[in-house]
């Protein structure tokens, strides 16, 4: 039996998501189809490409030679897609500023060697503002930190992370309400998915809070909790990205966030975001 793309779609996925199942459903397969397709790659190389887990599976060292050069093909598929049907040549996205823009540098830069004349627009800010740009119609797809509640967008999680509260002193305190109880908050924005957590514990837990300051860059936000100014709430891989000294983790009903790419409901992806997701679902 020949491979075709459909089987090549599938290994890469699977490859990427470290799971059949997963992979079924974003492929819109029975997980047995899923299953014989990958079968069927293996029996073509007569090597085994996949070690099965109990919890997904992992590439083998052949598997990972034919993963990469799948990906070439997949690229140069959907690249020769875009071209002779003359796709719309831009992309129009979003990240939370705590994300980072040079997250998608390498994958931007790769469309650009691509498609000279590619347009791309990118928007940073706050969970919430992404949201309403989504559903406004300002952007067509954003990556942002949070929890699924806006009932016309659709949310595709792409990772997971944990929250922590920041700050000098609260490393200093017994019990969690003590460390952040009548505590200066800092943050980048009140419609953030930082922000809106905590103010949800300090309801729950009948907190006071202390002053509110607004410091737009995280580098300088994250400074200033360790010089004791205040506290702030970050997930724990920024955290360790930045060498944050002093931190707690927050309760357990709390602490879980999704990283979701975020469209509209009736938002159909573009060959060109396709690609660009694809690109950073490899990172």
């Amino acid at each position: 039996m020949n491979i075709d793309i459909s089987d090549i779609k599938c290994f890469v996925n699977v490859a990427e998501l470290k799971s059949m199942s997963a992979a079924a459903v974003k492929l819109n397969y029975l997980q047995s189809n899923m299953t014989a397709k990958i079968k069927k790659i293996e029996h073509h190389y007569k090597r085994q490409l996949f070690i099965r887990k109990p919890k997904g599976v992992e590439l083998t060292d052949s598997g990972m030679h034919v993963y990469a050069q799948y990906k070439k093909l997949l690229f140069t598929w959907e690249e020769t897609e875009n071209k002779i049907y003359q796709q719309d040549m831009y992309l129009r996205f979003g990240t939370n500023t705590s994300l980072g823009g040079m997250r998608f540098y390498p994958s931007c830069s790769q469309l650009y060697m691509t498609y000279p004349e590619l347009s791309i627009t990118m928007k940073t800010g706050a969970t919430g503002f992404l949201e309403k740009e989504v559903l406004q119609g300002n952007i067509d797809i954003a990556y942002v930190l949070g929890h699924p509640d806006q009932k016309n967008l659709q949310y595709i999680q792409k990772g997971k992370d944990e929250l922590v509260i920041i700050g000098k002193e609260v490393i200093n305190h017994e019990h969690f309400t003590d460390a952040i109880h009548q505590q200066n908050l800092l943050f980048t924005s009140l419609d953030c998915c930082y922000s809106t957590t905590l103010d949800q514990i300090y309801s729950d837990y009948n907190l006071n809070k202390g002053e509110f300051t607004h410091i737009n860059d995280y580098e300088a936000l994250i400074n200033f909790t360790q010089l004791g100014m205040g506290i702030s709430m970050v997930t724990k891989s920024l955290a360790k990205k930045f060498g944050i000294q002093y931190y707690i983790d927050v309760p357990e009903q709390y602490r879980h966030i999704g990283l979701y790419l975020i469209a509209r409901n009736d938002h159909v992806f573009t060959p060109i975001e396709k690609q660009f997701i694809g690109l950073n679902d490899a990172l």
